[in-house]
């Protein structure tokens, strides 16, 4: 089964221009291809897990992906599928949102030289000349075929900025530029990027007179059928407005404004199973002030019994850093070697060597080149079983580096499996 194939058969794609030529650069590891991520928060969200999914298992079938990131476009902010303006961000909160993007995206795609880059936007956006953009981009593009589009029309009856007018030729743009400069040849994105998408092929067109693509995959929703993106967390019929994680609890503080009983606030721990999430010993009250101090009062009560626990730890307090590792690489087997797990990834609290230490005991993602990312542990110091994502494991730990306790954990897990190996 191609690529291509898989990806229909798995309900991936959405709508495409030009499928046989499509189907053929992305099957031979011809395509060069950008997705783009506007940086309107500080963190990657679950909306975007599809759109990383086919930038990986297109990479791993030798194309190119190209991450642009909107550190331009994040000014004006998209109209699709949005009902309202967004909120205008200050250029250096795009900025702190741009560089926590980069951080996050090197976890899920292979940056090494030749297989991937990371542009910005805001390299040439920002220090475009206005009248230019009119002459040379603008002429370009009707009116009337803009506001044909749904993205424009669901938006009409609210109203429509003409700062918000603009991100289609802007996105545009992006594509145009990234094919001169990059020779990026196809531009993939959510399926309610559709509209914007077509405008790019369409400037390549009349500017050069070449060919480029364009492809949109389907949207993850949620359980009411809107995009999945930065939505309020919701507890039941509760939006958390503050949560502090705190070891293995959570302490959240809740509102929920509909409610008419006095239960208009909430403050409870959360705990989590394979579907959903609990709220536990909680606590109800139309006082808004009540409430908040309780959330207190739980916070520092769970941070003191926390310290208690790490107080009777008999092992040194130590973190296992990049530097103590043999970096890891997808073309490598870690299957039975101990990894340091990224402190990164870990809670704060847990950001030390006795929650870092795993021997590593199986699943996909431990075996070299593989389309996987599971990979399950046993940890080093409790002896609990669990598992991590293979782009969470920092590397293998170098011998000499190990912590003596940890080496005294492997000798004796070694003894275990040599006696039960006798007794079979």
């Amino acid at each position: 089964m191609t690529v291509f194939e898989e990806l229909k058969r798995r309900g991936l794609i959405a709508q495409m221009t030009n499928e046989k030529e499509i189907e053929e650069l992305v099957n031979a590891g011809k395509a060069t291809f950008y997705i783009g991520f506007d940086p309107t928060a500080d963190s990657l969200h679950v909306g975007h897990f599809m759109a990383l999914c086919l930038m990986k298992r297109l990479q791993m079938a030798g194309n190119k992906p190209i991450v642009l990131i909107g550190g331009g476009t994040a000014m004006i902010g998209d109209p699709s599928g949005k009902t309202d303006m967004r909120k205008m961000m200050t250029k250096e909160t795009i900025q702190h949102n741009v560089d926590c993007f980069k951080k996050q995206m090197s976890r899920f795609i292979d940056f090494s030289e030749g297989k991937a880059i990371v542009v910005n936007n805001g390299d040439w956006l920002l220090n475009l000349n206005y009248v230019d953009v009119l002459r040379d981009v603008g002429a370009h593009f009707s009116v009337n075929r803009m506001l044909s589009h749904e993205c424009y029309k669901q938006r009409m009856e609210r109203g429509l900025t003409f700062l918000e007018f603009n991100y289609m030729i802007m996105q545009s743009y992006d594509f145009y530029k990234l094919f001169q400069d990059y020779g990026c040849n196809m531009q993939f994105g959510g399926d309610d990027q559709w509209a914007n998408m077509l405008g790019g092929t369409e400037l390549i067109r009349r500017k050069l007179g070449k060919d480029a693509y364009a492809m949109t995959i389907t949207l993850l929703l949620n359980s009411e059928g809107k995009k999945m993106g930065k939505e309020k967390r919701m507890i039941g019929d509760y939006t958390v407005l503050c949560s502090v994680n705190v070891g293995e609890k959570e302490v959240i503080l809740a509102s929920n404004e509909q409610s008419t009983d006095g239960e208009k606030f909430l403050c409870g721990f959360v705990e989590r199973n394979d579907l959903f999430e609990l709220c536990k010993e909680c606590v109800v009250s139309d006082d808004y002030i009540e409430i908040a101090h309780t959330f207190g009062s739980r916070v520092v009560n769970e941070a003191e019994l926390f310290k208690e626990q790490v107080k009777k730890l008999e092992i040194p307090i130590t973190v296992i850093t990049e530097a103590d590792c043999i970096p890891d690489h997808y073309s490598k087997d870690i299957n039975g070697k101990v990894i340091a797990i990224d402190p990164k990834v870990l809670k704060p609290e847990f950001q030390r060597a006795d929650r870092q230490l795993y021997l590593v005991t199986g699943g996909f993602g431990a075996s070299a080149n593989s389309r996987g990312s599971a990979v399950f542990c046993t940890n080093l110091h409790t002896g609990k079983n669990t598992r991590y994502e293979r782009m969470d494991v920092m590397g293998e730990v170098k011998p000499e580096c190990m912590p003596d306790w940890a080496k005294e954990k492997i000798a004796a897990m070694s003894r275990s499996h040599k006696n039960k190996d006798r007794e079979r």
